[in-house]
């Protein structure tokens, strides 16, 4: 294996141009050598702005360069099973962002495919990195609260979704695109699997999305109980206008802790009318901005000393599994059991 990991990230949209930046700057042991968008204009800003010259509009050709020893896959879920075989068979190292694709069992073929060829297979669930989350799963691993009852995880995003993600068959909705990374905390958190869930869910600020798409909805609340007998709970919103709001509660038998605030700074300025201000949180690239950085270093810990990623396929796989159960559930007006 190289001393330098040479890294490819296929897709130039926000998560794509996260990682990008990362690994052209600030990643030990790693280097960007390519870059893969189909969209031209995309593709050749996101290179002119990071230095790099080898730009690919297929990204089955930025998996044959010899220079490419990893890739980053942050293009729409659909493309994601393709892409993760075919850079497994080339023997390259996945970081492949959540969800991990659109069904189940495209997820185990994905993971059927790495353990084939032996590569590193991580998920990006980033929050496993974030200074914050890990503080609280080790307060709880110590048993600081006792005995975990219910983890309630809620992520909120401010910006209008784009028009891909209306389809469910593509995207999986608001469940896949925004709350993977709360089911994937309440896995993490309480190291159980979801049992059961029922979902809710409506189509309150997509408009542009109700005449093609009646059954796409922009909240979600679910509700779980886990193998454990723990309790789960996910409120998932896209379009909410307001700022990016990401936050945990673990109610113990004997305590709680909390993760994550809306306030975006230490500061809250109070005036003489009783008011009181304070800044928002506004992308979810601004508040997990470490998170994502210390994940991409950890991609590049795994290949260079051969460690098992701290978000798995399975984990992706797992993660997905529930979003079915919710989705079905939505359709269905009803709980479903899981496998």
């Amino acid at each position: 294996m190289a001393e330098t990991i040479g890294i490819c990230v296929i897709g130039c949209g926000r998560a794509g141009l996260i990682h990008a930046k990362n690994f052209a700057t600030g990643v030990p042991g790693a280097r960007l050598v390519a870059l893969a968008d189909p969209v031209k204009e995309a593709l050749a800003e996101a290179g002119e702005s990071l230095g790099v010259s080898s730009l690919y509009s297929d990204p089955a050709q930025a998996i044959k360069d010899p220079c490419v020893h990893a890739i980053v896959v942050a293009c729409p879920t659909i493309l994601h099973k393709d892409i993760v075989a075919a850079a497994a068979g080339a023997g390259k190292h996945i970081l492949c962002e959540k969800p991990m694709a659109t069904t189940s069992p495209d997820c185990r073929q994905m993971i059927a495919a790495t353990e084939k060829a032996r590569v590193k297979l991580q998920i990006g669930f980033m929050r496993r990195f974030d200074r914050g989350f890990q503080g609280a799963k080790e307060a709880v691993d110590r048993g600081d609260i006792g005995s975990v009852v219910s983890v309630k995880s809620l992520t909120h995003g401010p910006s209008i979704p784009k028009p891909w993600t209306f389809d469910l068959r593509v995207s999986l909705g608001p469940l896949a695109e925004v709350s993977s990374h709360d089911i994937d905390t309440i896995r993490w958190i309480t190291a159980s699997e979801f049992r059961e869930v029922y979902a809710i869910a409506g189509n309150y600020r997509c408009p542009d999305a109700k005449a093609n798409f009646p059954d796409y909805y922009d909240n979600v609340m679910l509700l779980a109980s886990l193998d454990n007998g723990m309790q789960g709970f996910v409120g998932g919103a896209v379009s909410v206008r307001y700022g990016y709001d990401a936050r945990v509660e673990v109610l113990g038998q004997r305590g709680i802790v909390f993760i994550g605030e809306l306030s975006g700074g230490s500061f809250a300025v109070c005036n003489d009318q009783g008011a009181m201000a304070r800044p928002i949180v506004k992308s979810w690239s601004n508040l997990f901005a470490e998170a994502y950085l210390r994940e991409d270093a950890g991609f590049i810990e795994c290949i260079l000393q051969d460690k098992t990623p701290a978000a798995t396929g399975y984990d992706g796989m797992l993660a997905v599994k529930v979003v079915e159960a919710g989705n079905r559930s939505i359709a269905e007006k009803r709980p479903v059991r899981l496998g």
